[in-house]
């Protein structure tokens, strides 16, 4: 399992975030719980598209390797 980072707060309208590693993650819920639940939702989509959309452009013969910081 990957582990992000959440930044979060709250707000005069409820709970706010982000997730440091993935630009473009960030969601707004009533909650501290919907917000943690939004931001998992939010994360795994956009994971998800961004994969799809790599394999695309990779086209045909190419391979996948992990890589580790």
């Amino acid at each position: 399992m990957d582990t992000f980072t959440a930044v979060i707060k709250e707000s005069e309208n409820g709970w706010i975030g982000w997730i440091e590693e993935v630009p473009g993650v960030n969601c707004q819920e009533p909650t501290h719980e919907e917000l943690m639940e939004s931001l998992r939702v939010t994360l795994k989509e956009a994971l998800e598209l961004n994969r799809n959309e790599a394999l695309e452009a990779a086209g045909d013969k190419f391979r996948e390797e992990p890589i580790a910081l």
